[in-house]
């Protein structure tokens, strides 16, 4: 007997590819994770630029997280210039990432993963019965992007990031004039982790290794060490060391493997599980309310480690607007010198590697990007090894959108790795 099932098109991710299962005697046989977009090459549009191109050029990976993209970019090349940020820049990099983190895990949140989780085929049919949630969604998008576009001017493909600081610094009344919206958002956040609790998550288990940023201090997002569930912590020079990218036959995009030949895991679901601790003591607290603290090792429960973080974001960005005081100027100055950084931050879908290599004259000669999608791939298909069975029996358009549901719970962005998917069921 076979079964094919075919979807054109992924709904509610960034990116095209496809997914195969073929079954023997009953079991899963063969699972690939196709990524068949066409690879963009960004790493090789960069060798030759000059290093301050660099962050707008890597903004344009992503449209959703591109201050991700700039941000390592921007922490890499200071290092291999020996630049140290000032308090300033630290804080307002940290307030521009937190506008990225509300503006895509509230897209995620009610936009892509929400309607699964209760039963709709979009936000747009989600909307028919309870608009007012669609629309306090759209609400709390739009004050992410408001960050954004008050701090790097526009909320796409901000322009204001620069190596060394920042190229202004942004108006003091402005960012001030957001924080009631702010408090606004942090309520309807805290709503927003009480509904992730109630809702009816499919059962699945996976003992995962969990790899993030680590800050003693905060809840990692711009800076710190990497730390794994398993092997503890290293440092963002040691990355390459300990996990290696990889090809494979059926996918544009490389695939991530630890040094033992293992898949692994970032994302929402990794900082939670490794970094809940260093969480703000509000987005503590509604977790513990709302009964859902960690460990969570359900990658559909991703959703709720994401609504945590966006408690986290809106609390963070009002305490940091208030400290916000720039006095210095806004760029640090460069002596130029040939060198070598790395740099890791945590984009909302997880860990974010940089390596550049510059000349004396400050030009690009190498450039290295681990995206977290990519190093998620591998990882997305031992799920499916784990989840293969279980739909094994069930009719083709259940089976279907059960193996869509849970790729589209890891929020993946194809195309920075490189909609989703072409799914064949063989059964033989």
């Amino acid at each position: 007997m076979v079964n094919t099932i075919e979807v054109a098109s992924l709904a509610r991710v960034e990116g095209e590819g496809g997914l195969y299962i073929s079954y023997k005697d009953g079991k899963p046989n063969e699972i690939k994770v196709n990524i068949y977009e066409p690879p963009r090459f960004f790493e090789a549009f960069l060798e030759g630029r000059y290093l301050q191109d660099v962050p707008d050029i890597t903004a344009r990976i992503c449209g959703i997280c591109p201050v991700a993209y700039q941000m390592s970019a921007v922490r890499a090349l200071e290092k291999s210039l020996a630049l140290e940020m000032t308090a300033q820049t630290r804080l307002l990099r940290n307030l521009l990432y937190c506008g990225e983190w509300i503006e895509s895990h509230v897209l995620h949140i009610y936009m892509l993963q929400g309607p699964d989780l209760t039963g709709h085929e979009s936000a747009i049919s989600l909307a028919e019965v309870a608009p007012e949630r669609v629309t306090t969604a759209l609400q709390m998008k739009k004050i992410g992007n408001q960050i954004l576009k008050v701090i790097g001017g526009r909320s796409v493909h901000p322009v204001n990031a620069c190596v060394g600081g920042w190229y202004r610094w942004p108006e003091v009344e402005k960012l001030e004039d957001l924080v009631p919206d702010l408090n606004w958002g942090l309520e309807q956040a805290i709503e927003t982790v009480r509904w992730a609790a109630t809702l009816p998550y499919p059962e699945l288990e996976v003992d995962y290794e969990y790899v993030a940023l680590h800050h003693p201090d905060e809840y990692a997002v711009l800076e710190g060490n990497i730390l794994s569930s398993r092997i503890g912590m290293i440092t963002e020079q040691d990355f390459e060391s300990h996990y290696l990218e990889r090809h494979v036959e059926h996918s544009n995009a490389l695939h991530s493997y630890t040094e033992e030949n293992q898949p692994y895991l970032v994302g929402p679901l990794a900082r939670y599980n490794l970094n809940f601790e260093q969480l703000g003591d509000t987005a503590k607290h509604v977790a513990a309310d709302a009964g859902v603290e960690p460990p969570l090792h359900n990658p559909y429960k991703g959703l709720i480690a994401r609504a945590v973080e966006t408690v986290e974001a809106f609390d963070r960005a009002i305490r940091l607007i208030k400290t916000y005081q720039p006095a210095e100027p806004s760029t640090l100055p460069i002596e130029m010198r040939a060198g070598e950084g790395v740099a890791a931050t945590e984009a909302p879908r997880g860990l974010l590697y940089h390596r550049y290599r510059i000349n004396e004259f400050g030009f690009v000669e190498n450039a290295r990007i681990v995206p977290p999608t990519a190093q998620n791939l591998a990882r997305m298909e031992a799920d499916l090894w784990q989840l293969a069975p279980l739909v094994y029996e069930l009719p083709q358009e259940e089976a279907t959108l059960t193996c869509e549901h849970l790729l589209r719970a890891y929020d993946p962005c194809i195309s920075c790795a490189t909609h989703f998917l072409t799914l064949t069921i063989d059964k033989t």
